[in-house]
């Protein structure tokens, strides 16, 4: 495939960490690598801040409850001007544009967008919600898109159920090259130290679930750890903690990178507690490239990630005793560790972004083949084609 300019279009704040961010970011370093020309127009709640050049901020987002979250966004006439400003400058072959399900930059792009026009679907999100938010004026949209693509069964069929309309799917993708030759961090690395990554304040993430089933387990091990990484106001959730667990518990607050890395390599099991609102996984396939054992909830989009077991543990969502269950089994059985840690790196592979990548350009391909609505059937056999070559 021809060089090609590409315009991605980001709903969420682009410097509030999350899983749809992450993927935006990482998905435009691979194209850039592959010589391909990209802009980002994001929501940039610090536009003094230090962000990649090739991303343009279309101004300070707000915040919406969405999907059990709080997602900050932009929308409005002046984002709209902003949007159309950016299409003009940019030139673009196409627009890839994340989440257009809500009021959102991705929404307003898609209106003024004139041309090949891409759209991946995140969220495992109610339709009722959606329908509430914006209504009917979804639909029209949808037909306008060129090819659509969802990153999970999940979301292709929430998808399907709102707008009767199909999806390729093709999972959130991973830099595996992160988790390699990387070591655990000495002071996080103690005996029997379980770890979880998450806005620790937003119930659906699923802490206190873990916390609930902390007794159970210090019980049986009286030396547990449990180090919580990710934004949230730690004091305040520690004030609901019971004094006696407070010492096991350090808070970490928001890691780099590398100590992401580091965070997987130093505990002996990542624990997912997630209640719901999850179409993919991201952190947990990060965990599995990292050979983590992994314990979580059975979401349907968890237990698919997981191979229904055989990649991580799981259990019964928002139960406490299950999840205390769960971690006494695999931290008192170091060869179902290794199992299940060695299933994961393997079934990882599939999401990194060298095989993930190449899948998107082939959606850009369908695309860019002609400035019309893609159909479900060419879809099928543009994908079937692609997997019969491996």
């Amino acid at each position: 495939m021809r060089n090609l300019r590409i315009g991605i279009v980001c709903p969420y704040g682009w410097d509030t960490p999350g899983g749809v961010q992450i993927h935006i970011k990482e998905l435009a370093q691979w194209l850039i690598a592959k010589g391909h020309s990209v802009s980002v127009l994001a929501p940039v709640s610090e536009e003094d801040g230090n962000i990649e050049p090739w991303v343009v901020s279309a101004g300070r987002p707000i915040s919406i409850p969405y999907n059990g979250a709080i997602a900050k966004v932009i929308f409005g006439p002046i984002a709209s001007s902003r949007v159309k400003q950016w299409i003009a400058n940019g030139n673009f072959d196409l627009l890839h544009l994340h989440e257009p399900a809500i009021p959102s930059l991705s929404l307003l792009a898609g209106w003024a967008g004139d041309g090949p026009m891409v759209a991946t679907f995140h969220a495992a999100t109610n339709s009722q919600k959606i329908a509430n938010a914006i209504g009917t004026m979804l639909d029209p949209l949808i037909e306008r898109i060129t090819a659509k693509i969802a990153v999970s069964e999940i979301a292709r069929e929430t998808l399907k159920d709102r707008f009767n309309t199909e999806a390729v799917v093709i999972p959130n993708g991973i830099d595996s090259s992160k988790f390699e030759n990387i070591g655990p961090r000495a002071e996080w690395a103690l005996p029997n130290t379980i770890g979880f990554i998450g806005r620790f304040d937003e119930p659906r993430k699923g802490l206190g679930v873990l916390l609930d089933a902390i007794p159970e387990i210090v019980s049986k091990i009286p030396n547990l750890r449990v180090l919580v990484a990710g934004p949230g106001e730690a004091q305040d959730f520690r004030e609901k903690i019971p004094v006696s667990l407070r010492d096991r518990i350090t808070f970490l607050g928001r890691i780099s990178e590398l100590e992401k890395a580091q965070f997987f390599k130093s505990i002996a099991l990542y624990i997912a507690p997630n209640t719901g609102g999850e179409s993919f996984g991201i952190i947990l396939a990060e965990a599995m490239a990292s050979q983590t054992p992994i314990v979580a909830s059975d979401l349907p989009a968890f237990t698919s990630l997981l191979d229904n077991g055989k990649s991580g543990e799981l259990f019964t969502s928002e139960n406490s005793a299950a999840l205390a269950s769960a971690v006494l089994h695999l931290l008192g059985d170091e060869q179902a560790r290794g199992k299940i840690a060695e299933a994961g790196r393997i079934k990882s592979q599939l999401y990194d972004w060298n095989t993930v990548g190449e899948q998107v350009l082939s959606v850009y391909e369908l695309a860019l083949a002609g400035n019309t609505r893609v159909s479900l059937a060419s879809e099928n056999r543009f994908w079937n084609r692609l997997r019969s070559n491996g």
